[in-house]
């Protein structure tokens, strides 16, 4: 008989690291997803309540594009083949496209005072193209502005949590 997991052991969570251009997709309740040092970046959280299946793209770049190579070996690092890569990833879990919740933080503008690249806005605006041609939308959302924001999705509740750098507090996103 293999031994019970840590999680099964203490009844803590275990956190699950998403890393700058990466994604993780999770449908064991213990489970909770969480990405770091959002500025122009985008986190974006899915969840389905029914089968309890979470996931967590942090994408740097609105369009792959520019480096087609990259984005096949890599493809969260853009938000344009990291949604589609998410979205894939959460089906084989058993998550429905219509009972996805999605949030969707970051954005900001960052190390770019002039607003001249505008990388922020621009991920936004190809994620809300996206999600529109596929007949979704999103559930919350925390952009812009400039600073920095962590964000974490517990695969157990769907409960997804911002904490904005700065600021001591956490603030919940998204409850169901």
């Amino acid at each position: 008989m293999p031994a019970p997991s840590l999680a099964a052991l203490t009844g803590f969570d275990q956190k699950l690291i998403v890393g700058v251009a990466d994604m993780a997709v999770s449908n064991n309740p213990s489970v909770v997803l969480a990405t770091y040092s959002l500025g122009s970046c985008l986190g974006i959280t899915i969840y389905d309540p029914v089968t309890k299946v979470g996931g967590l793209l942090h994408a740097m770049l609105p369009d792959s594009s520019i480096d087609p190579a990259k984005a096949a070996t890599q493809a969260a690092m853009f938000v344009d083949t990291g949604i589609p890569a998410l979205f894939r990833a959460a089906y084989q879990l058993k998550a429905d496209k219509h009972r996805v919740q999605i949030c969707v933080l970051g954005g900001a503008q960052v190390m770019d005072a002039s607003g001249f690249f505008s990388i922020g806005k621009r991920n936004l605006e190809t994620l809300k193209r996206l999600l529109s041609q596929h007949g979704l939308s999103i559930r919350a959302e925390q952009t812009g502005g400039m600073v920095s924001r962590t964000v974490t999705l517990s695969v157990r509740t769907g409960e997804v949590k911002l904490k904005v750098s700065g600021v001591k507090e956490e603030t919940i996103i998204w409850k169901k």
